[in-house]
C-alpha cells in the first residue's frame, strides 16, 4: 500500500500516516544499526517517559510510544509516579518527585531523550510548565522547552528539536510531493504545541503563512485561498468542505470525540475537519485517526535518535579551549607569570573533560572538589594512558619534576589536542615557608592560581592534621585514664547508663569482636571480660603515634607531654612530625574509596599492648570520628595549568619519609576521564601524568611497589627528569646549597664534569627498566645549558638503555617547549608495557628491604640496629610481614649519606629503626639519621613572603 492512496472517484487521496510512520521507524532502526556497526561506542538511544498519575488516556499514548521505540531499535523506560491523590501525599509532592526524577535523567549520560507525558495528573498549568522547563534542552525530544520553542521562530539559530506534531505535519505535506515555496498556507490554531510551531516550520519552507483561530474574521474566505490547510483548532469537524479551495491539501491535527450510538463506547473520534465534505474538494487529506497521530510518535523517535547522535558526538568532541600564553624572552618570576594569567572558571575546566555539574563542588572560582561518583558513572570506560614522572637524584633545589609534569600536560593538552590530566601532590607549607618553596611548577609551566595551590588549597592537610592529632590526644587520654582508674571504674565510664540503659558504641563492638567476646549487652560481660575490654594496657615504649603540624619546626623533634598538674605526673617523651608524614596522609593517598579509607583508618596501629598485641585506632575508638574529619579530604581538587589544561591535586605525602605520590583516587578518576569507550579508536585515548617525589630510586620505586599494588593500575611509561646542573654535581661539582649563589661550573659549559655525572642518570634508567617500564628521559633545559651539553646527555641516555631522550624547554616556553617530549611519550605508550614488581610480598621483611637497598640504591647489603631487628620480629609476629616496604631515606644520594653523589658503591645501608603503617599497608624502615620533622635554616623563605596591604596580593611566593 502506498503512502498516499487514491480514494474513490471524486475524492481526495488519503495520506496514510500509519504507513509513513512505519517507514520512518524502519529508517531509524536501520540508521541505528549502521551507526553501531561502524562505531561500536554508539549505544542504542534511550528514551525516558515520565507519567504523573495513571490516566487511561495518557497510559494509552505511552504504550504507543513504547511500541514505536522498540520498533525503531531504541530502549525506553516508563517511570510512573503516583499522583498526590493516589499516594495520599500532601499537595505538590508528586510534582516534586517528577522534578527530582527529571533532574536525575538530565544528568544521566545513558539517557538520550526525556518526555513528560501531559497532562500531569493533579498539577496546575504553572506546575506543568515548571516540569517541562526543567527538562534539559538537549534532551527535550518533545520540543516543548522554551528555548526550543523560541529558537524555532528565530532566524539566528536552530532549535535542538522540533515539536513532534508540527514536524509530523510537515512530513505528511511533503509526502504528497507538493512544493511549499511560495504557497499559501492557512494554519488554524495558535497553541504553543502545534499552531505556532507549525507556522514557524512552514515559514522556514518559504511558504506564505496565515495563522487563524476561532475568532478570526472572514475565516471561511481566508481558508478558501489556501493551497494547504493545517487544522489544529480543537473543535470537532469545524472546517467544512465548502470552505476549501478545490485541490487543497488538508492536514487534520484535531482529536475530538463526538457522540455515536453505533459505537460500543458511545462516541467516535473525529478531527477538526469535516472529513466527508472536505474529502470531496481536497486533493489530499489526512484521516483521523491514522494521519497526524502516528507521525507524532514517529517524529518523537526521530528526535530521540538525533539526541543520541548529538550527545555521542559531543562527548567525543575535543572541547578543551587552551589559554594563550604571552611568552617573554626574559622569563619573569613564577608569581609574576602566575598572576598575569587569568584562569578559566573551574566549572568550565571540569565540563571540558566530561565532569557533570553535580560532580563539582566549587571552592571559589578556580578550584573545586570532585565527587567520587565519577568512577561509578564511567566504570565501563577503559583507562587512559598512565605516565609516572620521576627524576635523577636531585640537588637541594629540585630538578623540575613538577615543572616537567605540568609542561608535559600543557604540551599534550593545549598543543597536541589530547585529553591530558596532570596529577600532583598538595604542597606542604613546611617547604613553602622553608627553603624549597612551593610545588606548582615554574616558569611557563605552572598550576594556577599558584598562591592558592601552595597555601591552604581546599584544607586537606588541615583535615589530616586534625584527624591525626585527635588520635594522638585520644591515646594519651586513654593511657591517663587507665593509669588512674580501676577496671570497674574504667568500664563504667566507658559504658555509662543513659536513661537507665547501657550500650556499646560501634568501635566498642569492633573491639569486642577482636577480643572474641560475642556479646552486645554491657551488663552481660563478666568481670574478667569487662576488664579485658576496657584496658588497652598500652606499652609506652612501643608507642609510635606522634602529633603533627604543617610547618618546619626543629624544636618539636623531641618534646615532653603531660607536665601540667592535672596529669598527675604521667609524663612521657614524644615528638611532632610534619603533617605530610602522618600515616593519615598516606591512608588518604592510598584509599580507593570512602569505605576503604574508613577501614584503613581503623587498622592503623599506634602501639602494642604489654602482651604484645597491636593496638589500633579502632581500639582507641576514634577511627570513625577521624573518617568524619576526612570525609571531604578524600575528594580530589581540580585546578588548571597556565595553558588551561586540567590538574588534579590530592594528598601530599613526602617521598623521603613517606611514599611520595598523589592519591590513587585522583589517578583513577583522571584515567577514566582520559579514557575511551570500549571499541573506540585507540588514537582517541588520553593521558594521565602523575608525579612521584624526588629521585626514581625513591618516588618511582614506591609508586611501583606500593601504589600500583594497591590500585591495580599499571603505568605505560616513566618520564625521568634530568638537569645539566644536577648531573654536574654528581660528576664532582661543588655543593649546591639553597640560598647561596651557584658556583660558576654550573653556569658554564663543562662537558667532562657532566659526562662523569651521567652515571647517576644511568642508574635511574637501569632502575626503571627493572620494573619493565618504557623510559623517556626529559632533559630539563636551564637558561645556561649549552647545546653540546644537551647533546651529550641525550646521547648518553640512549646509549645506556633509555627508549627516548628528549630536550625540553617548557620552563621558558610552556607547553610548546615540551611538544617533542609529549610526542615521545605518545610513542612510548603506543605499545603495551611489561610492568612488574621488584619483589614478592611473601618474602620476609628483611629480604624485601635488602632487595630495595641492593637493586635500587646499589648497596652491598643492609645493617639492622637492635631496635630495628626487634621491630621487624614484632611486626612479623603480629602478621604484618606480608606488607610492602616504604624506605625513609635521604633523597640527596642513592646511599644513606647525602654528601655521596653520583653512584656510590661499597656501602652498607644502615636501618636505624622500623615503623609500621598498618592502615596505609606498608612497613617503613628509617635509614640513617632520617628525620620526620624538617627544620628551618638560618634564612628561610618566609623572609621574602608578604602581603601587599593595598592590593591584597601575595608577594614573594615561589
Amino acid at each position: 500500500m502506498s503512502d498516499v492512496e487514491m480514494g474513490e472517484a471524486g475524492k481526495a487521496k488519503i495520506i496514510d500516516g500509519n504507513a509513513i510512520a512505519k517507514q520512518v521507524r524502519a529508517s531509524i532502526g536501520e540508521a541505528i544499526s549502521s551507526l553501531q556497526a561502524s562505531n561500536p561506542t554508539f549505544h542504542a538511544p534511550h528514551l525516558v517517559i515520565f507519567q504523573l498519575g495513571s490516566s487511561p488516556a495518557s497510559s494509552t499514548y505511552i504504550r504507543m510510544k513504547l511500541k514505536a521505540a522498540e520498533e525503531s531499535g531504541m530502549t525506553v523506560e516508563h517511570i510512573q509516579i503516583p499522583s498526590d491523590k493516589e499516594s495520599g501525599a500532601s499537595a505538590g509532592t508528586g510534582v516534586k518527585r517528577v522534578l527530582e526524577a527529571v533532574k536525575k535523567a538530565n544528568q544521566d549520560e545513558k539517557v538520550s531523550g526525556i518526555l513528560v507525558q501531559l497532562p500531569l495528573e493533579g498539577a496546575g498549568k504553572t506546575e506543568e510548565k515548571a516540569v517541562v522547563d526543567s527538562v534539559d534542552v538537549s534532551k527535550d525530544v518533545d520540543g516543548f522547552h522554551p528555548e526550543n520553542i523560541g529558537l524555532l521562530s528565530s532566524r539566528i539559530g536552530e532549535p535542538y528539536f522540533t515539536p513532534c506534531t508540527p514536524a509530523g505535519a510537515i512530513k505528511l505535506i511533503e509526502s504528497t510531493g507538493f512544493d511549499l515555496k511560495g504557497a499559501n498556507v492557512v494554519v488554524l490554531g495558535r497553541s504553543d504545541i502545534v499552531g505556532t510551531p507549525v507556522c514557524a516550520l512552514l515559514r522556514k519552507k518559504d511558504a506564505t503563512v496565515t495563522q487563524c483561530h476561532s475568532r478570526t474574521k472572514d475565516l471561511e474566505k481566508i481558508v478558501g485561498t489556501a493551497d494547504v490547510v493545517v487544522a489544529a483548532i480543537g473543535q470537532a469537524e469545524f472546517v467544512k468542505g465548502e470552505w476549501l479551495k478545490p485541490g487543497a491539501i488538508v492536514i487534520d491535527v484535531g482529536t475530538n470525540y463526538i457522540p455515536d450510538s453505533t459505537k460500543k463506547s458511545g462516541q467516535r473520534l473525529v478531527g477538526d475537519v469535516h472529513f466527508e465534505s472536505a474529502s470531496k474538494v481536497a486533493s489530499f487529506i489526512t484521516p483521523v485517526p491514522g494521519g497526524v497521530g502516528p507521525m507524532t510518535v514517529a517524529m518523537l523517535m526521530n528526535n530521540t535518535f538525533e539526541a543520541a547522535k548529538r550527545a555521542w558526538s559531543t562527548r567525543r568532541a575535543k572541547q578543551l579551549t587552551p589559554l594563550p600564553l604571552e611568552i617573554k624572552e626574559k622569563v619573569p618570576s613564577d608569581i609574576e607569570i602566575a598572576v598575569a594569567q587569568t584562569p578559566k572558571p573551574v566549572a568550565l575546566i571540569a565540563e571540558e573533560i566530561g565532569v557533570h555539574p553535580d560532580e563539582v563542588e566549587s571552592y571559589g572560582k578556580y578550584k573545586a572538589k570532585l565527587e567520587l561518583s565519577i568512577l561509578n558513572r564511567l566504570s565501563d570506560r577503559t583507562d587512559g594512558k598512565y605516565i609516572v614522572v620521576a627524576g635523577i637524584t636531585p640537588t637541594p633545589l629540585g630538578e623540575g619534576k613538577s615543572t616537567t609534569t605540568i609542561g608535559l600536560a600543557q604540551a599534550l593538552g593545549a598543543h597536541l589536542q589530547k585529553t591530558a590530566i596532570a596529577c600532583v601532590r598538595q604542597p606542604s607549607q613546611g617547604p613553602t615557608f622553608g627553603v624549597k618553596g612551593g610545588a606548582a611548577g615554574g616558569g611557563y609551566s605552572q598550576v594556577i592560581p599558584m598562591t592558592e595551590f601552595n597555601l591552604h588549597l581546599t584544607g586537606d592537610i588541615h583535615a589530616v592534621t586534625a584527624a591525626n592529632n585527635l588520635l594522638a590526644a585520644a591515646i594519651d587520654a586513654r593511657m591517663f585514664h587507665e593509669a588512674t582508674q580501676s577496671d570497674k571504674g574504667l568500664f563504667t565510664r566507658l559504658c555509662p547508663a543513659k536513661k537507665g540503659v547501657r550500650t556499646f558504641s560501634k568501635p566498642m563492638l569492633a573491639r569486642l569482636h577482636k577480643l572474641g567476646i560475642n556479646k552486645t549487652d554491657p551488663n552481660e560481660l563478666t568481670e574478667e571480660e569487662a576488664a579485658k575490654f576496657a584496658r588497652l594496657d598500652i606499652d609506652p615504649a612501643t608507642l609510635t603515634w606522634n602529633r603533627v603540624l604543617d610547618v618546619n619546626d626543629r624544636y618539636l623533634r623531641k618534646i615532653t607531654v603531660g607536665q601540667a598538674p592535672t596529669e598527675k605526673g604521667h609524663t612521657r617523651e614524644t615528638a611532632f612530625d610534619i603533617a605530610v608524614a602522618s600515616e593519615v596522609m598516606a591512608v588518604l593517598a592510598l584509599s580507593k574509596d570512602l569505605a576503604d579509607m574508613r577501614a584503613r583508618l581503623g587498622r592503623m596501629v599506634v602501639a602494642s599492648s604489654k602482651a604484645g598485641e597491636p593496638i589500633t585506632a579502632e581500639d582507641i575508638g576514634c577511627a570513625g570520628a577521624m573518617a568524619v574529619l576526612m570525609k571531604d579530604a578524600i575528594k580530589p581538587t581540580i585546578m588548571q595549568t597556565l595553558e588551561g589544561t586540567p590538574v588534579f591535586v590530592h594528598a601530599g605525602p613526602f617521598a623521603n619519609i613517606a611514599h611520595g605520590n598523589s592519591s590513587i583516587i585522583a589517578d583513577r578518576i583522571a584515567l577514566k576521564l582520559a579514557g575511551i569507550e570500549k571499541g573506540d579508536d585507540e588514537s582517541r585515548n588520553g593521558y594521565v601524568i602523575t608525579e612521584a617525589g624526588f629521585g626514581a630510586d625513591i618516588g618511582m620505586e614506591k609508586f611501583c611497589n606500593i601504589k600500583t599494588r594497591v590500585s591495580g593500575l599499571s603505568p605505560n611509561a616513566v618520564v625521568l627528569v634530568a638537569t645539566i646542573r644536577a648531573l654536574k654535581m654528581h660528576g664532582g661539582g661543588p655543593a649546591v646549597t639553597p640560598g647561596k649563589p651557584l658556583d660558576a661550573v654550573y653556569t658554564q659549559e663543562n662537558l667532562e664534569l657532566l659526562e662523569k655525572g651521567c652515571a647517576n642518570l644511568g642508574k635511574h634508567i637501569e632502575n626503571a627498566k627493572k620494573f619493565g617500564l618504557k623510559v623517556v628521559v626529559a632533559i630539563n633545559k636551564f637558561s645556561n645549558d649549552t647545546q653540546a651539553e644537551m647533546d651529550l646527555v641525550q646521547k648518553y641516555a640512549l646509549g645506556v638503555g633509555a627508549d627516548y631522550a628528549v630536550p625540553a624547554d617548557h620552563w621558558a616556553r610552556g607547553g610548546e617547549g615540551a611538544v617533542e617530549l609529549a610526542k615521545a611519550v605518545i610513542d612510548a605508550c603506543a605499545t603495551p608495557s611489561t610492568f612488574k614488581f621488584l619483589y614478592d610480598l611473601n618474602q620476609p621483611l628483611v629480604n624485601k628491604i635488602e632487595t630495595i637497598a641492593k637493586e635500587m640504591y646499589g648497596a652491598d647489603g643492609i645493617s639492622l640496629s637492635p631496635e630495628a631487628e626487634a621491630e621487624i620480629a614484632r611486626y612479623e609476629k603480629q602478621g604484618y610481614g606480608g606488607l610492602p616496604i616504604c624506605m625513609a631515606k635521604t633523597a640527596l644520594s642513592l646511599s644513606d649519606d647525602p654528601s655521596k653523589k653520583g653512584v656510590p658503591t661499597g656501602f652498607t645501608l644502615p636501618i636505624r629503626n622500623v615503623r609500621l603503617s598498618a592502615g596505609a599497608s606498608f612497613v617503613y624502615p628509617l635509614v640513617g639519621d632520617m628525620s620526620t620533622m624538617p627544620g628551618l635554616t638560618t634564612r628561610p623563605g618566609f623572609y621574602d613572603i608578604d602581603l601587599n596591604p593595598e592590593t591584597g596580593d601575595i608577594e614573594g611566593l615561589f
